[in-house]
Order: structure tokens, then sequence, then C-alpha cells
């Protein structure tokens, strides 16, 4: 692998003007597909398999044009002090926004709440609902700005209106401001890391490069991929940070080799097969935990998962090529400032102080114990909270007070209770049913005897008769445990309905599936944990040959991913310092979250071990003992992996600033994780770790040893050809000596 990617290295320093032009290419017929690609048509979101998906499909094919799936608008009104919406002006107030609902293109049908019963019984409240013929993520701007201005237009007579529903729903909002301020904080962190601004500069150029093309991509295949916007904002976070990182170390490690006296060919070659190797395996890693979200059987994770990992992808590849060749171009300015002065300088000086990272290094090496000892109580501790986790998706009770989302709900749940918000649709297939009107009969009496049920309608049949739909209104709010416990009742009480009539008892709707869709991803965790942890720890031994240092890098992995879930727990969920980034409701955690955080994180988290353990790997097979090894590792690579983490920090910190709920807690889950990650797991209980191990932790059985191929990471075979050149050199000038 090191000679391969040093010949790489070189070829493409020597070639930089070609190089430099195909990624400028790819980039610039990236942005063209995307400019010139049709609109995203059909985004949708389906959980194959489960209950709710099921109904939601069994009522597509007997229901025909009834669009089960289509999205829902509510505007609720409620009435000045002292007056109902049932007086005269407000009543006509309200049939003109009707009236004026009911000529969109997109709507299949629009309730009159005077005929409807949608009238809270004190005659405050009253909502009306329209009913699309798309999901919300398929409507039209025109259809959304029509509800939105008879909002507007009911509001200007005097009536408190707003708007809720899923038909608002917009793309994901990824807080323009908040990246501009990570990409400046990682800018400043390159430049007071590496002492250069055209150094500096290269990361950022690059890896901005890579998530251009990667996001142009995306955007390019949205339509014909079915692909949201969340995927962008995905690929675009996780692109930005391993962009960064991976020319980042190559950058670095070019500066150590020309410290030495290479010339720059050499240097960059040397550096593309040393830390470009590093780059590779933990690119690798990244993929293999994005890729593996695949398992989970969610076509959205699986499209979000595999596009990120095509952007990390091309951030291997750039660090791989293109930064060789734009080190080309810079030449001597990719030193740091006075360089030259303090070379020259300290000849005449005494050794330097030891820097910061090996003073830390010794430190935990003179006492691992108390070290290890203190960072996985630490962490353990903070950890405690993620026992207490809940799990669900947000929804408009969720959103900030400010949105009329989340005003038009908080009327909704004045007028009708909180569990309005959260209608359960109960389907019942009556094909196979002797008698469907009493099987429908049956159901419907059986749901009223249960626990938290505050209204159940009729049943409605489709025109074959055969199929029958029940609205059941919860007593408690959506994201609750009671409405979840309600929603486990109706099912459990369907399997005796189907064992007394022959009829399938279906519950659905949108709480039923958020439910259905958490039970899902708690199902895959731990598949998906087993598959993505065992294939990097297979992939680990090979880069390490060892194998109790990979079981320490799962491990670590496996610690700092509970301690960034409670930090989230604490946060989101008990309102612990939520004001400082702006968390406005408290609420279960979004379902996604820990299996999305496992892959991430573990991802990122093995780019840390690769980058930093490698170099260690590296001391040791040259000759230095265990303990002087782990010096060594940090001596080289300590500042420029903290560098990487801040910048990685910073990168996921920008989409705190995002309004929408998924993007901020995605963003401080990653952020905290990579914190905890890089400066406490990976900066002090892997050298304890390694300390307390010695020889024994890079002990590996010889008949494994044997069948595992030599990927030689640690660069072993340049210094053989370095010492052939050298035997070479020898002989000559013994020739030469004796002519």
């Amino acid at each position: 692998m090191a000679t391969f990617l040093y010949k790489l290295g070189r070829l493409a320093f020597r070639r930089r003007h070609f190089v430099a032009l195909i990624w400028v290419a790819m980039l610039t017929l990236a942005g063209v597909g995307a400019a010139f690609a049709p609109a995203p048509g059909t985004t949708s979101f389906s959980i194959p398999g489960v209950e709710a998906q099921k109904a939601f499909d069994l009522l597509e094919q007997r229901f025909p044009g009834a669009s089960a799936d289509g999205a829902t608008g509510r505007i609720v009104f409620k009435a000045p002090e002292g007056q109902k919406m049932t007086d005269a002006a407000n009543k006509a107030t309200v049939e003109k926004t009707v009236s004026t609902l009911g000529d969109g293109s997109e709507v299949v049908s629009v309730a009159d709440p005077f005929t409807s019963h949608a009238v809270s019984k004190d005659g405050t409240v009253a909502y009306t609902s329209v009913k699309y013929k798309v999901p919300g993520m398929e409507l039209q701007d025109s259809t959304r700005d029509a509800l939105e201005k008879a909002a507007d237009d009911a509001r200007a007579t005097g009536l408190t209106v707003d708007v809720g529903g899923d038909a608002l729903q917009a793309g994901a909002e990824a807080g323009a401001i908040g990246e501009v301020i990570g990409l400046a904080i990682a800018a400043v962190v390159l430049v007071i890391t590496l002492g250069s601004l055209v150094a500096a500069g290269l990361p950022l150029l690059t890896a901005i490069i890579g998530v251009g093309i990667g996001v142009s991509t995306i955007t390019a295949l949205a339509n014909a991929l079915d692909l949201g916007d969340t995927t962008s904002t995905l690929a675009l976070m996780i692109g930005l940070a391993v962009g960064i990182d991976y020319a980042l170390f190559i950058v670095s490690r070019y500066r150590s080799e020309l410290a030495e006296g290479r010339d720059r060919e050499e240097a960059i070659g040397r550096a593309t097969g040393t830390a470009g190797s590093a780059v590779v395996f933990a690119g690798l890693t990244v993929v293999i935990a994005l890729a593996g979200l695949s398992v989970v059987g969610v076509p959205m994770l699986t499209k979000m998962g595999l596009a990120a990992a095509g952007t990390v992808v091309v951030a291997v590849l750039i660090a791989l090529t293109m930064i060789p060749a734009l080190l080309g171009y810079a030449g001597k300015k990719v030193r740091a400032t006075g360089e030259k002065r303090k070379a020259s300088s300290e000849q005449d000086k005494p050794a330097t102080k030891p820097g910061l990272g090996t003073r830390w290094a010794s430190f935990v090496i003179r006492r691992p114990a108390a070290v290890l000892l203190l960072g996985l109580v630490g962490l353990g501790a903070i950890a405690v909270p993620a026992a207490q986790l809940e799990l669900g998706l947000p929804d408009d009770g969720s959103q900030p007070t400010s949105t009329t989302q989340r005003r038009a709900y908080d009327l909704l749940s004045e007028g009708f209770g909180p569990g309005f918000n959260g209608p359960l649709m109960i389907v019942v297939d009556a094909q196979n049913a002797d008698d469907p009107q009493a099987a429908a009969t049956s159901v419907t009496d059986g749901i009223k005897g249960l626990k938290d049920v505050a209204t159940v309608t009729p049943a409605a049949f489709n025109k074959a008769g055969d199929t029958a739909t029940i609205t059941v209104i919860p007593a408690s709010k959506p994201s609750s445990t009671q409405t979840e416990d309600l929603v486990h009742a109706i099912r459990d009480q369907g399997a005796d309905v189907k064992a007394d009539t022959g009829a399938r008892v279906l519950v659905t709707g949108t709480t039923a599936m958020n439910i259905d869709f958490s039970q899902k991803l708690n199902d895959a965790l731990v598949p998906y944990l087993g598959l993505v942890v065992g294939l990097a720890f297979l992939l680990l031994i090979v880069v390490f040959r060892s194998i109790l240092v990979p079981l320490k890098a799962a491990l670590g992995f496996l610690l700092s991913v509970l301690a960034a879930l409670g930090a989230v727990v604490a946060v989101f969920q008990w309102g612990w310092l939520s004001g400082l980034i702006g968390v406005e409701e408290t609420g279960p955690i979004m379902s996604m979250m820990p299996i999305f955080m496992v892959g991430v994180v573990f991802g990122l988290a093995m780019d840390y071990e690769v980058f930093l353990v490698t170099r260690m790997r590296e001391a040791y097979v040259h000759g230095e003992s265990p303990s002087q090894a782990v010096v060594t590792g940090f001596r080289h690579s300590a500042k420029v992996v903290a560098a990487a983490a801040i910048i990685m920090m910073a990168v996921f910190g920008g989409f705190i600033s995002s309004s929408e709920s998924m993007i901020k807690m995605i963003g401080f889950g990653l952020a905290i994780a990579v914190f905890f990650d890089a400066f406490i797991v990976r900066m002090a209980i892997v050298p304890a770790v390694l300390a307390l191990l010695g020889k024994k932790a890079w002990w590996l059985p010889k008949w494994l040893d044997r069948a595992l191929p030599n990927v030689d990471v640690e660069g072993e075979g340049l210094r053989t050809q370095d010492d052939a050149g050298a035997s070479r050199d020898d002989d000559e000038d013994r020739e030469l000596v004796r002519a």
C-alpha cells in the first residue's frame, strides 16, 4: 500500500497540471449537472415491513384516489376574547377560507368545520383540514403559498389564525451562518497549526472542491434517485469534516519530510505513502459505517448513508491526488513563516523544550492507571443519562414557539385535547370476514373500552364494503408513552378480533408510523453495530497487525458514543443548558439519532485511531520500545489530531445554529462525540492502555500474521528502498576507492 501510494503521490506531483485539470473538470461537470437537473419530484418516506406501512399500502388499494399518504394542512382559528367562532362574521371568514382553499390543483378535499364538527365545545376554536393528493415533501411551493396566504387573509379580519400539519413541511435548513462560522474556525485552526496561509488554504480548498463535487452530484441525481434535502446536508457535514482532516494529515506529513531534508518530490511521495495509507484506511472505516446503514432496511437512511459514503470516497481520492498536485504549485510557501530562521538559530542553541504532545504522552506513561481510571469514570458519568433515553420523531409540538406550526399545535390541544394532534387511523380489512359490519363494530366497541382513548369515530367503509377506517383520538399527546401503549393495546386486541371474525386490524397514521419507525431502528441497532464494528475490527487487525489494539479501539468508541448520547439526552430531553444552543422545546430524542451517531461517530473515531496509532506502530516497527513509540506517535501526530478534532467540532457545531431540530441535534451530538473521542479516548485512554499493555499490545498469532496481507501502512517498504539505495551507494564508493 505505502509503495503504491508513494508512486501515486510522486506521479500527481509531476503531472500536477493534468491532475488539477481533471478535478476542476469533474467539479464543473457536477455543477452543470446540478444546474440543469430536473427539480426533485417525489421524495418518498416508507418503512417496508412495518404495520403502519402495510396499512397505508392497503388503503391505496382499497380506497383508490383517496391519497392515504397525502399531506394534510390544518388552518386553526381562534375567536377574539368574548366572541365565538359561530358568530356570523367569524363564520363568514372561515367559510371564505374553505372556499378559497378548495381551488388548489393538488387539493383533494377541504372540510368545513361547521359541518364536520370541528369546533371546540366552548366554541372558541375551530379548524379546517385540507387533504392533498401528494405527501408533504412533494407539494409544490405554490400550494404551500396558497395555504399560507389563506391564513394571512383570515388573520387580517381579527381572528387568531395559525397553520399546522405536514403540508408546511419544508426541506432541512442547514444553518448557513453556522457553516460559515465553522469554516472560519477551521481556517484559524489550520493557520495556527501549520503556520502558513498557503498550507492552511490547501485543506480548505480541496475540502470545498470535494464537497462541491459530492453535493452537486447528489443534486443532479436527486430526482432520479429520490434523494431528499437531508441527504445533501449529511454529505455536506461529513464531506467538509473528513475532507479537511485528510488533507491536513498529508500536508503535515509532507512538511515533516521536508524538515528531514528530502526534496519536494520525494517528500510528497513519502507523505502520500505513509499518511496517505492512514487516510485510505480511515476513509474505509467511515465508508463502512455509512454504507452499513443499508442494513436498517429504511430506504431513506440507505440513500443518506450511501450518498455520504460517496462524498467520503471523493475526499480520500482528492487527498491522495489533488493535494500532491497543489503542493507542487505551492513550492516553499507551504513551510511555516520563519521556519528557516528558526532552524538556523536553533543550531547554536541547546536542545529545545519538548512539545506539549511529548510532555502529555510522557505524563500518561508515568501514570497510566490513574489516567485510565479518570477517563473511564468521567465518560461513564456523562453516559448515565443515556439510560433514560426516550425515542421519537419530531412533530409540530417540538417546533419553536415562534413558529405557526407550534402555535397551531397548541391551539388544537387547547380546544380539543392533547391527543387531537396525533390521531390514529384503524384499518379493518374485512375481506375474509363473514360479516364486515359486525367486525368493524366489534373493533370500535373494543377500542372504546381501552385506556387513554378520548374519541372513536364510526367506521367508514369503502365502495366494495370490505374495508373500513376508524379514527381514534388518544387522550395523551402524540409523543407520550401512553399513546404508544394505546397503539400496542389496539394491535393486541386486533389479534383477538381476527380470531373471532376473520378481519385483520391494522393501526396507521403519522403517530403509529413514528412508533413503528423507532421500533425498527431499535431492532436494527445491535445487528448494525455488530456488522460495522466487526468489519472495522477486521480491517484494523490488518492495519495494526494486532488483536488488542483494534479491540481497544472498538471499546473506546462504544464509551465515547454512550457519553455523547448521555449528553444529547441531558440537553435535548432533560433541558440541561439547552438555552445555550437555542433548544426551545425538550422532548424525546429523534429515533434516528442512536443508530446514526453509531455510524458516523464510529467512522470518525477510527480516523483518529488510525492517524495516531499508525505513527506509534511505525515507530515500534522501526525499533523503538513500546513506551517510546507512544511518545513518538504523540510528538508527530498529537498536534495534528487535536487540530483535526477541533476542525470537525467546528464544522459540526456550525449546524447547531439550524432552526431544524433534527439538524441541530445531529450537529450537537457529532460535535460532542468528536470531543469525547479525540481528547479523552484517543488522547488519554489509548496511550494509558498501550502503556499498561507494553509489547502485548502489538501481539499477533504467528499463523494469523502469515495469513494477513501486508498493507505496510507504516511505510516499511519505503525504508527498505532507502536501505537498498544506501547499500548500492556504498558499493559504488568502494569500487571507486579500489579503482
